[in-house]
Order: C-alpha cells, then structure tokens, then sequence
C-alpha cells in the first residue's frame, strides 16, 4: 500500500513595515565604521511548523529609504556612484535552503538583488521568537539576521584612494535586520 506524503503545516506571517530596520556598517578611510538604515521593508515569512527547514522568506526593502544622518553622503549613495536608486530602487531577498544550527537559531541562505546584481548569501538568524499577541489581538513574532557581503561583488565599487594608502570605502559591509511579523 502506497502512503501519500503529508504536506507539513505553513504559518504565513507579513512583515510588518513599523517594525523592521535593515541597518548596515562599513569602513571609512580604514579608521572608523559609518552605519546606516533602510526602512520601509515588506515581505512574508512562511515557516514550517513541524519542520523549520520547509520555512521560506522573501522581502523587499526600497533603496529610497537609505538613510545615514547625512544628506549629503545619502544622496551620494543613492547616486549613480553606489545604489543607482533611479535605476535599481530596490533590494530583494528570497530563502533558498534553511538549517537550523541551535534551539532558535537557523542559517538561511538565499538571493540578494542589490544594484541589480543576485548573489548568493547566507544569514545568521536568531528566531523566530514564540508568537506573543499584541494589544490588537494580532499575533507577531521577531527574529534578527546578520550576514557579512563585499560590496563590489554588487558592482558598488566607487571608492577613492586616500593620500596616507587606503581606500575612503571598505569592501566588506555588515549587513543587519531586525523584524517583526504579524499573523496573516
């Protein structure tokens, strides 16, 4: 007798935009690091409730939301020279395999698309966190993720040589997110 595979249990969860910053950290001038933020990010979450490794995410952050506390490096970074916002006025991600590697925390590997360019990368991610329900009656969950990329393997490699050797703008860029979802 054929047994018919059971499809394992999905719980769909939203991003919710409110409560999500993707925040990144990169060298200037070899001396000191300067951070950054994008808001604004959607997506869905769909996690495999019996088995995390069914789990998928996808998100989508837009480019305009870039913000450094600087106008003036802002501008320059959503110009031609680096993010090309006009041309490439998003970043995406979508999960290809998730593992879990400790009780809560999983390595998530999956496609980044930034400035038009899709790499493989892959996250370390703390969560998700038990669901909890807030003063709405909307259930949430919240999970944080950090991965480590080289920005020119994005094609962003303006940069200018400094007189003392070195470079203005590191290669390699700390990429952090903190989320929040919200039962669909």
């Amino acid at each position: 007798m054929a047994t018919t595979p059971v499809n394992p249990a999905i719980t769909t969860w939203n991003i919710d935009p409110a409560h999500a910053t993707a925040e990144f950290k990169v060298k200037h001038m070899m001396i000191s690091n300067v951070k950054g933020k994008f808001s604004g990010i959607s997506g869905v979450l769909k996690t495999g409730e019996a088995d995390p490794t069914c789990s998928t995410i996808e998100a989508s952050i837009p480019v305009a939301t870039l913000a450094t506390a600087d106008d003036q490096r802002d501008t320059h970074l959503k110009s031609a020279d680096f993010f090309d916002a006009e041309k490439f006025p998003t970043l995406t991600f979508k999960s290809l395999a998730v593992h879990p590697t400790a009780p809560g925390e999983s390595s998530v590997a999956g496609e980044l698309t930034m400035h038009g360019v899709t790499k493989t990368v892959t996250f370390a991610v703390e969560g998700p966190t038990a669901p909890a329900k807030d003063p709405w009656g909307n259930l949430r969950i919240g999970l944080s993720a950090t991965t480590k990329i080289n920005r020119k393997d994005f094609g962003l490699t303006w940069n200018a040589a400094l007189e003392t050797g070195g470079v203005l703008v590191g290669e390699d860029v700390d990429l952090s997110l903190d989320v929040e979802f919200i039962k669909a």
